[in-house]
């Protein structure tokens, strides 16, 4: 039986102009003259700091699964993924908790998910889309589950960035 993709990807960390937090945590760190009792061997190295993983064919994988048994879902996301924390990023399981989209980087915005009584995915907001949303700056390309927004950048229309969970 042919295993399937992970719902990751390792970004192109050696592309030009593209920083995912790569090196220099310790470096910086290590030999600081105020350092007090602690040896250079006793400095603790950060551990467990995922750099350059992008979840966007998690977020594609769990919009395509609107309206499917959420126990079908979850069983299949999290045999596919590192981390199953990741899932709850876009997912609510309560309504209460749900937002009408989240933002996973500073221009990319995703659907809002919750799980209803009955154990079935569904969209927060059904009638949020690329042209219900304004861009928050000009430079960018904003995008909406993949979309890009279709409204125009305007200063005195400036979104409140607030409204929306940022991963």
């Amino acid at each position: 039986m042919k295993t399937k993709a992970p719902l990751y990807r390792k970004v192109n960390t050696t592309a030009r102009g593209v920083h995912h937090r790569f090196g220099s945590d310790f470096r910086h760190s290590r030999r600081q003259v105020n350092q007090g009792d602690l040896a250079t061997e006793a400095v603790p190295m950060t551990q467990g700091v995922r750099r350059g993983l992008d979840y966007t064919p998690l977020f594609r994988f769990l919009l395509s699964r609107v309206g499917q048994a959420w126990d079908t879902v979850f069983s299949e996301a999290v045999a596919r993924l590192d981390r199953k924390e990741l899932i709850f990023w876009m997912v609510s399981l309560h309504r209460s908790e749900a937002q009408d989209c989240i933002r996973t980087g500073e221009a990319s915005y995703f659907s809002g998910l919750w799980v209803d009584d009955a154990g079935v995915l569904q969209l927060v907001n059904p009638s949020m889309n690329a042209s219900s949303l304004a861009p928050f700056c000009a430079c960018c390309t904003h995008t909406f589950n993949g979309h890009p927004f279709t409204q125009r950048f305007d200063l005195e229309q400036r979104p409140d960035r607030s409204l929306t969970r940022q991963l």
